[in-house]
């Protein structure tokens, strides 16, 4: 039995063979010469999921598709079915609605790949795939060698800690000597974390550290989670978006001011081109959260997720906590989070232009400390009143409140602005 070695693209494509005629882990361990433990272990860390129907069936997880007697529950347009338990959107909109799963995947194999009923099913499936898994494998590999292995609750830990320490005049060294057990971590790890700006206290606080010439080095973004872009990439976004073609999307970015200062989190409607925005006083992915959990609350489970079923961004470290974003406090999704590719903006262009209006009003490099959120909103107001060409001279405003109603529009903040009235210069917030 060979031991501490990886397996390779051919050791998955023997798994993903061996589960298709429904071969036990024991006995596809024993053809790689691997404890069935491993094989257990690769097929559930790398599972596959898809939302498919069968022939004649669109997806439907429903417990009570085959009772269902409702109808056109969803109001869509696109809309063709007479019953919703033949529609693959009603579920999500439906007061009802009860998720089931299918008990056979809490027993290995874990997938569906050699299930006689596959061509029959209408619930969720989950699939081992040796390209997926491979590719999966590498990312966690490449994602593994970058970023700060913890997350924000242990550097506040740390932080309340130290930094008042160091601000003291006290040494690395020191502070570690008499605080070892309470400080879980290396003395090189928490100038690791000096050097990634995760303190309130600065390498300028150090000492001796001021006199030495840093060596030349890339800092990397602090990562919440490694993983997190593991079944979330464009790739997946793309599989999904063509399985649920019908699906809204929202595209949410981080305008900076200046470093360190306050962010703003701006979330793109690609249907209405309504872009809402939010001061956040740092850009952390607490800030996010914090944001989306307001949002949350004032919006409701059922508006919430209608809103926000699908949502694109790209590979700021104030978005790698998906977890705490897609699901809601009780664990219940509420949305499902997606990366564009690295250094790929135009993946989510519509947003990327759309921030042209905000630095018609707040040019770059400008600070938006002294801003308030009622001033964000005024901001966003006049913005969204803005028509639009390619929304046939309609405006971003009246298009979202068409589609959406009035009483939500009013819960982001943003009021309508005569035309005449609407100003896009920096005049618009000086005091």
């Amino acid at each position: 039995m060979s031991k501490f070695k990886h397996l390779d693209l051919d050791d998955r494509i023997i798994i993903e063979q061996s589960l298709k005629v429904s071969c036990s882990f024991k006995a596809i361990a024993k053809e790689l010469g691997k404890h069935c433990t491993s094989v257990s272990k690769e097929v559930k860390n790398h599972i596959m999921v898809k939302q498919t129907g069968y022939l004649g069936r669109a997806f439907n997880n429903c417990q009570y598709r085959f009772s269902c007697k409702k109808s056109y529950i969803c109001q869509s347009e696109s809309c063709h079915h007479k019953n919703c338990k033949f529609c693959p959107i009603c579920s999500k909109v439906c007061k009802d609605y009860v998720k089931e799963t299918c008990k056979l995947l809490d027993k290995p194999s874990y997938v569906c790949n050699g299930c006689d009923s596959l061509n029959k099913c209408s619930l969720e499936k989950s699939f081992y795939s040796a390209s997926y898994a491979q590719k999966e494998y590498e990312l966690m590999r490449s994602e593994s060698r970058s970023g700060v292995n913890t997350d924000e609750n242990t550097i506040k830990y740390l932080d309340k800690l130290i930094s008042s320490l160091i601000l003291k005049g006290q040494s690395i060294h020191h502070i570690y000597v008499t605080n070892r057990d309470a400080i879980m971590c290396c003395e090189k790890t928490i100038y690791n974390y000096i050097d990634y700006k995760l303190f309130l206290a600065r390498n300028i606080d150090l000492t001796r550290k001021v006199k030495f010439r840093p060596r030349k080095k890339t800092y990397r973004c602090f990562k919440v989670d490694k993983n997190c872009r593991v079944g979330r990439t464009y790739d997946d976004f793309q599989a999904f978006m063509k399985e649920n073609p019908d699906t809204p999307v929202v595209e949410m970015d981080t305008v900076e001011g200046v470093k360190g200062g306050k962010v703003l989190l701006t979330l793109h409607f690609l249907e209405a081109q309504f872009m809402p925005a939010f001061l956040r006083d740092a850009n952390t992915s607490q800030s996010v959260i914090d944001v989306f959990n307001v949002l949350y609350e004032k919006l409701g489970t059922t508006t919430f997720q209608r809103l926000f079923p699908v949502i694109l961004t790209d590979n700021g470290s104030e978005f790698t906590n998906p977890l705490k974003l897609e699901c809601d406090d009780q664990n219940i999704r509420r949305t499902r989070i997606f990366y564009c590719d690295k250094s790929a903006p135009q993946q989510k262009g519509s947003l990327e232009n759309n921030h042209e209006f905000i630095r018609r009003i707040v040019p770059k490099g400008n600070s938006f400390d002294s801003f308030t959120q009622e001033d964000i909103n005024l901001m966003m107001s006049h913005i969204n009143s803005y028509r639009r060409r390619k929304l046939n001279d309609q405006s971003p405003i009246s298009v979202f409140s068409f589609l959406y109603g009035e009483e939500i529009l009013e819960k982001f903040g943003v009021n309508h602005i005569p035309d005449a009235e609407i100003t896009l210069r920096p005049t618009l917030l000086k005091r």
